[in-house]
């Protein structure tokens, strides 16, 4: 599957095996796999999707929306998993399997270069708040805040792990705290009978759910490069689980019930707390650039790893060139553009874990590429997807995007091995 370009380059220093599969040796266990992956949902942007999901549909619609959508995205991504702890490859090497060799760097090109669109928004948004909380330049935080999320990534996957076992206490003890606060003020009556805002625009619950499963639809399609170094599917699965619904799902809930309750119209729960007395601002604000860190250092791992594969160079090498255009374009503000950013994911994403289940689903762990049906299954799930967002808005296009790439790419699989044997038959005879 391998083609000598790129089966002859040595691994990263430190070995993140960008370029082979992990072998069973080298696997993790599941609290540190799992500790990769719950560290990376429970964050503070999930805060603020919960807020705009309760200001738009009502506290009740906005907590069934984040349940569905975070069990869809467990499917989605639990069902990747597990062929990735069965091969031990990354998202790009599997990609090679599905899409062929030359497909997969198109596939794994974009996706590894949007997750830099999310290091850049998650970067922005730890300069932002260290402006907010501290009074700190904005842009400056961000260069700095950038310059220090590059430099753990760096340090591979085990860096992951360590921030995730810093993020994961800290956040819980701030949403605690959020809620007590909150609760000590509002009964949670009230809280569960907001009914949205009145200056909020309308969203249906199929839009919801995009929105809940476009937050981390890209690397939730990435997931491989994480569970690779699960030692068994099962171990995948429990690392997955921990994320959607789990992580993902408090973390929006957080933002949702602050909202109801008025205490923070943004879902930011750590300004509920540092909200209390001065000497709170600090911690606020490291909890907010912990937290910030844990996300910005997944997608940046995410984007070294596949262009590490693609580009056949050192995984420390790319590291630095994708933070460095991540840092540059969060001191640009592009943070702004998260709605765009989400809906854009939510059409063009999905189709590709879509078309990569129906895969190996379809032909067990068979890394014998069908790149026509593959491509042909991800244009169509593109295609479906523009077409529900268009004509029917109300339908979560994310969802039909998973299921428009999973079942197309299963018919066209089908007709060209019906094809292929009836040709062969034909010489045959």
């Amino acid at each position: 599957m391998n083609s000598s370009k790129h089966s002859h380059n040595p691994p990263a220093s430190g070995n993140e095996f960008e370029h082979e599969p992990v072998p069973a040796h080298r696997r993790h266990s599941l609290l540190s796999v799992t500790l990769v992956w719950i560290g990376f949902p429970l964050v503070v942007t999930g805060g603020f999707l919960g807020s705009q999901l309760t200001n738009a549909l009502g506290f009740s619609t906005a907590l069934i929306t984040i349940v569905i959508g975070n069990l869809i995205l467990f499917g989605y991504v639990g069902a990747q998993s597990a062929v990735a702890a069965r091969t031990g490859r990354s998202f790009s090497l599997l990609s090679r399997g599905v899409f062929g060799p030359n497909a997969a760097r198109l596939v794994s090109g974009f996706l590894s270069t949007l997750v830099v669109g999310w290091f850049a928004v998650q970067t922005g948004l730890a300069g932002q708040g260290l402006h907010d909380m501290l009074g700190w330049s904005a842009t400056l935080s961000s260069l700095v805040t950038g310059v220090l999320f590059t430099a753990l990534t760096m340090m591979g996957v085990r860096a992951l792990s360590v921030v995730g076992a810093i993020s994961v206490p800290f956040f819980l003890l701030m949403g605690i705290a959020a809620v007590a606060i909150t609760l000590s003020q509002h009964d949670w009556a009230s809280i569960t009978s907001f009914a949205g805002s009145p200056d909020a625009s309308a969203l249906s619950i199929g839009i919801g759910i995009t929105m809940v499963i476009s937050l981390f639809i890209d690397s939730g399609t990435l997931t491989a490069d994480f569970t690779r170094w699960a030692k068994n599917p099962r171990h995948a699965l429990i690392a997955t689980a921990s994320a959607f619904p789990l992580a993902n799902g408090i973390s929006m809930i957080l933002g949702a019930i602050v909202t109801a309750a008025g205490t923070a119209s943004d879902g930011n729960f750590a300004a509920v707390v540092a909200g209390q007395a001065g000497w709170l601002v600090p911690i606020a604000a490291a909890f907010f650039v912990v937290n910030c860190a844990s996300v910005t250092m997944h997608c940046l791992y995410n984007a070294a790893t596949g262009w590490s594969e693609i580009a056949g160079r050192r995984f420390r090498v790319m590291t630095i060139l994708f933070g460095t255009i991540g840092t540059v374009a969060a001191a640009a503000g592009v943070w702004d553009l998260l709605i765009e950013w989400l809906s854009l994911l939510g059409i063009v994403v999905p189709g590709i874990g879509g078309v990569i289940i129906a895969h190996f689903w379809r032909n067990g762990l068979t890394l014998e590429p069908n790149p026509r049906a593959a491509m042909g299954g991800w244009g169509a799930a593109i295609v479906a997807a523009t077409a529900a967002n268009v004509w029917a808005a109300q339908l979560s296009v994310a969802v039909v995007a998973m299921v428009a790439g999973f079942v197309a790419h299963w018919l066209l699989d089908v007709a060209s091995v019906s094809r292929t044997a009836d040709t062969q038959l034909g010489t045959d005879s």
